[in-house]
C-alpha cells in the first residue's frame, strides 16, 4: 500500500503483529486457568486425599484425634499443607467441598503456570500438557488436589530454571530462590529425601557446581522448612521413618497402594523421548546434549525406579520430561514461527483449543462419576444408630470408605482404624488388613478385629444387599448404599426377645 505521497504504508494486519506475543500469553494463561474451573463444574471430587485434608481442616482435630495410628506417627505428614487449609477454613467458614474445590484450581494452575516464568514461547508448553495427557493422563494427576502437587511445581521450576541458566554457574538469586522452594516443599509435603534424586542427576549430567550449591540450599531448606513445624529434626526423621514403612511393610505389591506398586514401563513415554532424539538433528536444534541434561538423567532415574514403585515415574520423571519436551518444542518453534506473525497466534489457538478438549473432556465420566457416589450419614434413617457411637472405631479394610466417610462426617465422635495409610496403623491392626486384602476379603480375616470390638465400635464392609457379610457374632444393616455396617447385638430389656435381623433390608 502507498499514502498519497507515494510512499509505502504498512498494512493494516500487519500493524497488529506487535501484539501477537500479548495475545499468546494471555491465551494460554487463561487457558491454564479454565481447564480446572471446567472440571469442577462437571461436579468432580477427587477420590482420596483430597477428601481427608479438606475433612481434616473442618474436623479441627489432629491424625490421633481422627485415626488409630502407630506410635511412629507423631506429627503431621503434611503440616503446611493441612495448616493452609485450617486457616481457610477459619477465615472464610468453607466446607470441606469448597476446600477440595480450592485445592483442585489452585494446584492446578499452581502447576501450569509454574513452567510460564522461564519460557519465551509459552504455547510449548500447552502441546506438552496435551502430549502428556494422551500418554499418561498427566493432567489427571494435576488434578487431585494433593500436596505433592507442590513438590511437582518446584521441581518443574527447578529444572526450568537450569533450562534457561545452565551454561553458567547459579547466580545468589537462584540460590536463595532454591533455598525457599526446598522449604516450601518440606514444610508443605515433607518428602524432602526425594531431592537426592534430582541432586544425583545434575552430578549425572556433570553440572557439579550445581549440584553441590543445590545440596547446600537442599540442607538448609529442610531445616528451615521443618523447623516451621515446630520440629526440625524430628519432622524430617518421621518422614522418612513413614516411607519405609508405607514400602516395606507388605508381603507382596498386591496388597499395597497402587501408586505404590511397580508400573508398566510407560513404553509411549520412552517413544517421547526417542522421538526428542530424532527431532534435534532433524530440525538441527541448538539444544544441550542430552547427557549434559539434569532433567534427561531424572528421567532415566526415576524410569528405572518406576518399576519399583511408579510414583518414582509419575511425581519425579514425568515433570523431567515435560521439561525435556517443552525445552526442544520451543527451540523448534523459536525456527520455524517469528514471535510476532499470525501464523504463531493460529498455532497457539489451535493448541489451546486441543488442550483444553484433550483434558477437559468427560469421556468414560471421569469427571462427573463422583456425582454418583452415595455416603454413609447419620442424618440417613437407614443408617441412623449404625454410625459409631462417641469414642468408637470404625473398622474397615476399604480406605475408600474411610475417605468418604471421614469427608461427610468430620465432626463425627469416633476414630478410623484405616486411614491414608495402612502401614501407619497399629502392627497387629495392620497384620488384620493385610490378611484380609491377602485372602480378597474372606470374612473370617476379620475376626481379630470382631474379638476385641466394643459396643460403640462398627465393622462396615462394602457388598451386595442380598446377603450379610456372615459374621455370626455381630448384628448388621444394609446400608442402601453397597454398604454393610455391623456392630455388637444390642442387649434387649428384660423379658423382651432379641430382635430378629433379616438377611436383607428393603430398597
Amino acid at each position: 500500500m502507498t499514502d498519497d505521497n507515494g510512499n509505502s504504508s504498512p498494512a493494516p494486519l500487519d500493524s497488529l503483529k506487535r501484539y501477537v506475543p500479548l495475545a499468546v500469553w494471555t491465551i494460554v494463561i487463561l487457558v491454564i486457568l479454565a481447564i480446572p474451573l471446567k472440571i469442577i463444574s462437571y461436579g468432580y471430587l477427587p477420590g482420596d486425599d483430597a477428601l481427608r485434608h479438606a475433612a481434616k481442616a473442618v474436623s479441627g482435630k489432629s491424625w490421633p484425634e481422627i485415626l488409630v495410628l502407630s506410635p511412629v506417627y507423631k506429627i503431621d505428614h503434611e503440616f503446611g499443607w493441612n495448616l493452609l487449609l485450617e486457616k481457610i477454613h477459619l477465615w472464610t467458614n468453607w466446607n470441606a467441598e469448597k476446600l477440595i474445590l480450592f485445592s483442585v484450581v489452585g494446584l492446578f494452575i499452581l502447576v501450569g503456570w509454574s513452567a510460564l516464568p522461564w519460557l519465551k514461547r509459552p504455547e510449548a508448553w500447552l502441546a506438552t500438557l496435551t502430549l502428556a495427557t494422551l500418554v499418561a493422563a498427566v493432567c489427571g494427576r494435576m488434578t487431585l488436589g494433593r500436596p505433592y502437587l507442590v513438590t511437582f511445581a518446584v521441581l518443574l521450576t527447578l529444572l526450568f530454571l537450569w533450562q534457561k541458566n545452565g551454561s553458567s554457574p547459579p547466580k545468589k538469586w537462584m540460590l536463595l530462590l532454591a533455598t525457599v522452594l526446598f522449604a516450601l516443599g518440606t514444610f508443605v509435603h515433607g518428602v524432602w529425601y526425594l531431592w537426592v534424586l534430582p541432586l544425583g542427576a545434575f552430578f549425572l549430567a556433570g553440572e557439579f557446581r550445581w549440584a553441590v550449591s543445590l545440596g547446600f540450599c537442599w540442607a538448609a531448606g529442610v531445616f528451615i522448612g521443618s523447623a516451621f513445624t515446630g520440629h526440625p529434626f524430628e519432622y524430617p526423621l518421621q518422614a522418612f521413618k513413614l516411607a519405609l514403612l508405607a514400602v516395606g511393610a507388605h508381603a507382596t505389591t498386591r496388597t499395597m497402594a497402587t501408586e505404590l506398586q511397580p508400573f508398566d514401563g510407560n513404553i509411549l513415554a520412552v517413544g517421547i523421548l526417542g522421538g526428542l532424539l530424532v527431532l534435534r538433528p532433524l530440525a538441527k536444534l541448538n539444544a544441550v546434549p542430552l547427557a549434559r541434561n539434569p532433567a534427561f538423567w531424572l528421567a532415566c532415574i526415576c524410569w528405572v525406579l518406576g518399576f519399583k514403585v511408579a510414583r518414582f515415574w509419575d511425581d519425579w520423571g514425568w515433570p523431567a520430561l515435560m521439561v525435556l519436551m517443552t525445552w526442544d518444542l520451543q527451540m523448534l518453534l523459536q525456527a520455524r514461527v517469528a514471535e510476532n506473525s499470525f501464523k504463531r497466534l493460529g498455532l497457539t489457538l489451535v493448541l489451546a483449543a486441543a488442550t483444553f478438549l484433550c483434558v477437559t473432556n468427560d469421556a468414560h465420566s471421569r469427571w462427573s462419576q463422583t456425582l454418583s457416589d452415595r455416603y454413609l450419614l447419620p442424618e440417613n434413617s437407614r443408617h441412623n444408630g449404625w454410625m459409631p457411637d462417641k469414642g468408637g472405631i470404625f473398622y474397615t479394610a476399604d480406605q475408600s470408605l474411610f475417605y468418604q466417610t471421614f469427608f461427610k462426617n468430620p465432626a463425627g465422635d469416633w476414630r478410623y482404624m484405616l486411614g491414608f495409610e495402612p502401614t501407619w496403623m497399629p502392627k497387629e491392626d495392620f497384620e488384620v488388613y493385610h490378611n484380609v486384602l491377602w485372602n480378597l476379603g474372606e470374612v473370617k480375616t476379620y475376626n481379630p478385629w470382631v474379638e476385641k470390638m466394643k459396643p460403640a465400635d462398627r465393622l462396615v464392609i462394602r457388598g451386595g444387599s442380598n446377603a450379610s457379610p456372615g459374621i455370626p457374632q455381630l448384628e448388621w444393616n444394609y446400608t442402601g448404599v453397597g454398604i454393610w455396617i455391623g456392630r455388637l447385638p444390642r442387649t434387649p430389656p428384660s423379658g423382651t426377645p432379641p430382635p430378629t435381623i433379616p438377611a436383607t433390608s428393603p430398597h
